[in-house]
């Protein structure tokens, strides 16, 4: 691995620079838009009746990443301790 001081100073993660993180947008889209598609070719067999709308998979995919960021978010807040906490 190497050390931060042999690095040259213009020299960046990959997953900092701006073309690689459009790059990885389109990706993702594209990845969730075969997923989605997928449904009109694959019939799924769904346990409940909510579970046979169209996009159902990829809109709970979605609002259960909503919900596990605000509920970091908010714990989060709650285990802050202040900057002088170690002094």
């Amino acid at each position: 691995m190497a050390n931060q001081k042999d690095l040259p100073p213009d020299h960046d993660h990959w997953l900092v620079r701006p073309a690689n993180i459009r790059l990885l947008w389109g990706v993702l889209i594209g990845a969730l838009a075969v997923m989605v598609l997928a449904e009109f070719v694959w019939h799924p067999h769904p346990h409940f009746a909510l579970d046979s709308a169209f996009g159902f998979g990829a809109l709970y995919g979605l609002l259960c990443g909503v919900a596990l960021i605000v509920v970091t978010k908010t714990f989060a807040v709650l285990v802050k301790r202040k900057d002088t906490y170690y002094d």
